[in-house]
């Protein structure tokens, strides 16, 4: 149970990014126009000629201070329809139409119920003794005042209802508005009774989230310390932004009437404020909720890379340094802390318990110094300049996280360096072995080459997409990909065939498995990686060459179990035949670095003078691309390998290639498999090099080269 309630939570959590992403612009152009249009800013920088009323530059900040405040009036319906977008598992924007459609009905529901109670009345005032901003208009429509609330209750039940009906059929006579059809109008109806049960509930839900909010802001700065703690105890959960959010976004992190209206949100308030030419100074009670990032994400974070690279063993400092320093200014530019944060939470779990104390102890130590800095996404810089400097440190007291930031650096650094020698820690740089360092050197390397570390390679067989949907258990086990800031946030059918070994050779930080839900840590890259996988898994075949399962009887351990497969008999090497008749080489001069590197697995390839693709063993065809450029092979011993033909052939889309193959199909070494047309191929694609490439391959095999040069199909050329 605690697992299912882990992936619902996991799949809203990671909904909440698409609209919080629109956030950092709106909160730039809030922040750049609402500071350079305020008389007393103009007055105090002597600017009045340059951005006094009436001159160019103040009426493109005000647009731009209007685009901004827009952005945060109107969020319960963009969380609403971002929501139903995360959410949705297919046809996004039908879900999305759906949740705008059914967020209207809503709120028109609870409008004409709030006319039959009287608080509403006939002229569409607000009647009096009605609690005031309990009723404001959302989308010009009066109703409760449920903010972000509204919109995420919108966006989640939209979400189920379209999961769940988008592929409804109905009778012949209303087949027309079956499937994706439906779900509009399935929406509008049950929404239409949402609003009218809303009017019952909501006041009782107010009341809630007022006591709520109440409890954090009423234990003054111990709720602020439980609150940092809480939520940075979440972070390797992926559940941080299911916490905080109602903090900065509803009545739960407190309320606030600014020039005539009742703000709730600890966000929301500071943004209000800052669009207010009244407010002397940030109301710091509103800021509690992300103020004291800046002090451990510009400043303690680093001091604790710095303590890593000073411990890690000197023939491994430059490797560890590499990471260390871009995960680094990472957190301080961005205030992206999982590069950091992952690279000692599973390692040394002590370090990530005094991390989350000293970022809890950080959120208070701001409040208590009336530090009122307020942020978009995170605590970095970009924030810091626009949202601190920039509005002054009358407006913020942001001077004070520089010396408390500086006390901090030192204290990571200290702590960190005491306890990673004291017990030995295995930090980065101070592995027994060279696996961790693979992982946060080459991989990390090839993750940040983009689109896959396959820059030239083929890209409807992405080598890193191709990896990571074999770590995740194949193409058929991923039921949907999404990713927040940092992770690729994953659902699969059968969780035990997560490779969590082979997803962290990807580039990937750390791995969090949690029922049905899986979370692979990438770092800020993490969109790209996600749009390739997307891609990939459209175009890659339903049977993967990496789903064929292994045999492995319960006498036998794993490893015996495959190396037994590649090696018929103890002692025996395993010899290899070319598929087609040309020149053959070793695989690290293929004329693709994807190949080269050995990202797919070890092999050979061939230059080929015979457009003909014969059996180079007696096997099964695993599958067959619908773009016929390349073949899954099992042998009958049990060795699987890949016949790719040509390099960025996939674009050809099937021409110039005829297959006389199918999936599951068995095959006699020498059987035609395929013919191609070399000239076609070479005039239309990257290259012509016909590769065989051996994945699965147990871990110390590798492929030795027997012959070179000129060789005839089935003619011996190599040895596992």
């Amino acid at each position: 149970m605690k697992d299912e309630i882990f992936s619902v939570l996991q799949r809203v959590g990671r909904s909440f990014m698409l609209p919080v992403a629109i956030l950092p612009i709106a909160g730039i152009l809030l922040g750049i126009g609402a500071s350079f249009t305020n008389p007393t800013t103009i007055a105090t920088y002597g600017l009045g000629g340059v951005l006094g009323t009436g001159t160019p530059l103040h009426a493109l900040l005000s647009i731009m201070s209007s685009a901004g405040s827009t952005i945060f009036g109107n969020l319960p319906i963009i969380f609403a329809v971002g929501v139903a977008i995360g959410m949705a598992k297919a046809e996004k924007e039908v879900a999305a139409l759906s949740a705008m459609i059914a967020f209207f009905v809503m709120h028109t529901s609870c409008n004409a119920m709030l006319k039959i109670g009287g608080q509403i009345l006939a002229d569409g005032t607000i009647a009096p003794g009605v609690l005031e901003g309990t009723i404001a208009p959302s989308c010009g429509i009066m109703s409760f005042q449920m903010g972000v609330f509204g919109g995420i209750i919108v966006g989640i039940g939209v979400a189920l209802l379209h999961n769940r009906y988008h592929k409804i059929i109905l009778p012949n006579a209303l087949s027309f508005f079956g499937g994706s059809r439906f779900i509009p109008i399935i929406s509008t109806i049950v929404f239409l009774f949402v609003g009218i049960a809303m009017y019952f509930v909501w006041p009782l839900a107010q009341q809630g989230i007022f006591a709520l909010g109440g409890l954090v802001t009423g234990t003054g700065y111990i709720g602020t310390l439980i609150f940092g703690i809480i939520k940075r105890a979440l972070i390797p959960f992926g559940l941080h932004h299911v916490f905080y959010l109602p903090f900065w976004q509803t009545g739960v992190g407190g309320s606030m009437m600014i020039d005539g209206q009742l703000i709730q949100g600890g966000q929301n308030i500071f943004f209000a404020q800052l669009a207010s030419p009244d407010v002397a100074h940030f109301s710091a009670d509103a800021t509690r909720y992300f103020s004291g990032e800046f002090i451990f994400m510009i400043f303690g974070l680093p001091g604790a890379a710095l303590a890593m690279y000073h411990c890690a063993r000197p023939e491994k400092k430059k490797v560890a340094g590499g990471l260390l320093l871009s995960a680094a200014l990472t957190c301080m530019l961005t205030g992206i802390t999982e590069p950091i944060e992952f690279s000692f939470l599973f390692v040394a779990p002590a370090l990530f318990a005094v991390q989350v104390v000293l970022a809890g102890a950080a959120y208070m130590i701001a409040h208590m110094l009336n530090i009122a800095v307020g942020l978009t996404f995170s605590g970095g810089l970009l924030d810091f300049f626009i949202f601190g400097i920039l509005q002054g440190e009358a407006k913020t007291s942001w001077m004070y996280v520089i010396p408390v930031g500086i006390v901090y650096f030192f204290l990571y650094y200290f702590i960190f360096r005491w306890m990673i020698l004291h017990f030995g820690f295995k930090t980065p740089g101070r592995e027994d072995d060279d696996e961790e360092t693979k992982l946060y050197t080459k991989a990390d390397y090839k993750a940040r080459e983009g689109a896959g570390g396959a820059g030239g390679s083929d890209a409807g067989f992405d080598a890193k997409s191709a990896a990571i949907a074999k770590g995740l258990g194949s193409k058929r086990n991923i039921t949907s990909v999404d990713c927040c800031a940092t992770r690729l946030r994953c659902s699969v059918a059968d969780a035990s065939l997560v490779d969590e070994k082979l997803l962290k050779a990807t580039g990937a930080v750390g791995v969090i498995v949690k029922g049905t839900g899986v979370q692979v840590i990438y770092g800020p890259q993490v969109a790209v990686i996600k749009s390739n996988l997307e891609t990939y898994l459209e175009t890659a075949p339903e049977v993967e060459l990496e789903d064929a399962p292994a045999t492995v009887t319960e006498e036998k351990p794993a490893e015996a179990a495959a190396q037994e497969a590649v090696s018929p008999s103890a002692g025996e090497k395993h010899t290899l035949c070319s598929p087609v008749t040309g020149t053959v080489h070793p695989i690290t001069e293929a004329p693709d670095d994807a190949f080269a590197s050995k990202m797919m697995g070890d092999g050979f390839f061939v230059y080929p003078t015979v457009g003909e693709v014969l059996a180079p063993a007696d096997g099964e065809v695993v599958f067959v691309f619908d773009t016929k450029h390349a073949i899954g092979m099992k042998s009958a011993d049990g060795t699987e390998y890949l016949l790719h033909i040509g390099v960025d052939t996939v674009a050809l889309g099937g021409k110039g290639f005829e297959v006389f193959v199918e999936a599951g199909q068995q095959v006699k070494k020498g059987d035609r498999l395929m013919t191609f047309d070399i000239d076609y191929i070479r005039a239309n694609a990257t290259s012509d090099a016909c590769l065989v490439i051996f994945t699965g391959l147990p871990e110390g095999t590798s492929v030795e080269m027997t012959a070179t040069g000129e060789v005839k199909a089935l003619d011996p050329v190599a040895k596992l």
